[in-house]
């Protein structure tokens, strides 16, 4: 019906003079003859009816045209399918779609041109993060094969830097990996409390640092899913929770079950959040209050996390009391019956 309205809107001036035509011969029936104007007049109205209607068809048919290749125009603007437009549209409105396409050619260009930097930039970057790990390894090779040249100090000093780089390191491949329009994951039954022994070691010179105390609740639970990425959750989630430490830090991993869902809980008593704040904490950069200790945030591996929950199809949650804590909670789905677990 919009289409209807339209081409009348379009073509009312036409339409007008076909108007103006039966209206014209109808005068000139009725004067020249009353009786042959009354037997054909239901001729001529019907005449008039499908006329009308063929010019409606061909009309509409015309702009459907018009407006396909317009379309096509837009969204690919070749010189092909510039000619192909310019076919069925006046010289005016030609002049027209040149400008547009000469616009939409030099902005593709541009967007092809920022397009391969980009890529070339991300390469780079991905390159150096893959390039950074071998330095790291030799330092790691280095503090466990000469613990006894380096003094306890010293030692503490190294294993606190290398596990920063390694945590940033990490965190820029797997914002890469996030960012790939392919992805390696590889989905098995995952021991949680393997999973998570391997986080803390990676991280245990930052928590012997602050002086965390652990409380693992896990028993032998396992959880369907990709082992790297659910590290690389945790180890974020950990990173965090050193971040923003209380005087006595503590972390608390536990786990329930329900009919739907196993769900894990990380839970810290560290300086929280404040609930303004809460909605937003998953977004990228968004650091919150603007503590000390937020003004050195990034405001990045929440975001991780939450990218690579949805790519895994996990479901988080996150609650806090500003001043007494901070809690993230993972949904892992239980696969139905034709699941295969």
């Amino acid at each position: 019906m919009k289409q209807f309205w339209r081409i009348i809107e379009r073509y009312y001036p036409w339409l007008l003079l076909l108007l103006g035509v039966d209206c014209f011969c109808f005068i000139i029936f009725w004067i020249s003859d009353i009786q042959a104007f009354q037997t054909l007049i239901g001729l001529v109205v019907l005449t008039s009816i499908l006329l009308f209607s063929a010019i409606l068809f061909v009309l509409n048919k015309r702009e459907t045209t018009r407006r396909e290749l317009f379309r096509d125009f837009l969204s690919d603007p070749t010189i092909c399918n510039e000619e192909r437009l310019l076919s069925v549209i006046s010289r005016e409105e030609g002049e027209s779609i040149r400008l547009l396409a000469s616009v939409l050619q030099e902005h593709k260009n541009e967007s092809s041109s920022m397009a391969d930097a980009l890529r070339d930039y991300e390469e780079y970057v991905e390159g150096w993060a893959h390039e950074a790990k071998t330095p790291l390894s030799l330092l790691t090779m280095l503090l466990d094969n000469r613990i006894d040249e380096i003094s306890p100090s010293l030692q503490a000093k190294l294993d606190y830097v290398r596990s920063q780089l390694q945590e940033n390191v990490t965190q820029m491949l797997y914002y890469a990996r996030l960012k790939s329009s392919t992805k390696d994951y590889r989905f098995e039954d995952v021991n949680l409390n393997d999973c998570l022994g391997e986080v803390l070691e990676d991280y245990a010179p930052l928590l012997e640092e602050k002086q965390f105390v652990i409380l693992n609740k896990l028993q032998s639970e396992t959880v369907y899913t990709d082992r790297r990425g659910l590290q690389f959750m945790l180890g974020q989630i950990v990173s965090n929770s050193i971040k923003y430490s209380s005087d006595s830090p503590m972390l608390t991993i536990s786990m329930i079950h329900s009919e739907t869902a196993d769900v894990l809980s990380v839970e810290d008593n560290g300086i929280g959040v404040k609930k303004y704040d809460l909605p937003y904490i998953f977004q990228k950069g968004f650091t919150g209050d603007s503590t000390d200790s937020r003004k050195k945030a990034t405001g990045i591996g929440l975001y991780l996390v939450k990218k690579m929950a949805d790519d895994l199809n996990l479901r988080l949650e996150a609650t806090s009391q500003w001043g007494k804590g901070f809690k993230i909670v993972i949904f892992f789905p239980k696969l139905g019956s034709n699941g295969g677990k």
